[in-house]
């Protein structure tokens, strides 16, 4: 069974490799695990991520924010100026130059992240649930220390 999961996996990774989904315009493309600097064409007073277990979004000042990818997937970003006005509604991915899969086992989904011939775990809603609560337990702890880490620094930059 070990290797007919390994093959189902290769093969996916390899369809990956030839053609994933295209990025909408006007999307932000975001590495797992990294940050990224976005620019607002107008002061902003309130930004809203749809799902914060994707992405995360600090404020630097106004017209600008820092992006994080925290988990593989997508969501959305809603920014307001101080009128409750919209300045920007973009689409968020998150990846890892990879593409999701879904593999059902039995009454068990898991999820992987497949590039360049390699799968990873990729935990979604639906999967298998301890591997989906151990998974996030793993992204609150990550949350909460990085929360620490941001009020001992008193949010100095």
């Amino acid at each position: 069974m070990r290797n007919a999961i390994r093959t189902f996996l290769l093969t996916a990774s390899a369809l990956v490799a030839l053609g994933g989904p295209a990025m909408a315009e006007g999307g932000i493309s975001i590495p797992l695990d990294e940050a990224r600097v976005i620019a607002f064409a107008k002061p902003v007073q309130t930004v809203f991520v749809g799902n914060p277990t994707v992405a995360d979004v600090n404020m630097i000042d106004p017209r600008h924010a820092f992006i994080l990818g925290k988990a593989f997937g997508a969501t959305n970003l809603i920014a307001l100026d101080a009128k409750g006005n919209p300045i920007a509604s973009r689409k968020v991915t998150v990846l890892g130059g990879s593409s999701l899969i879904t593999l059902n086992r039995g009454n068990d989904q898991y999820t992987f992240a497949c590039a360049t011939g390699r799968c990873e775990h990729a935990r979604a809603p639906g999967d298998n649930k301890q591997s989906y609560d151990e998974f996030m337990g793993s992204v609150t702890t990550r949350e909460d220390y990085a929360q620490k880490q941001a009020d001992a620094s008193g949010g100095q930059h």
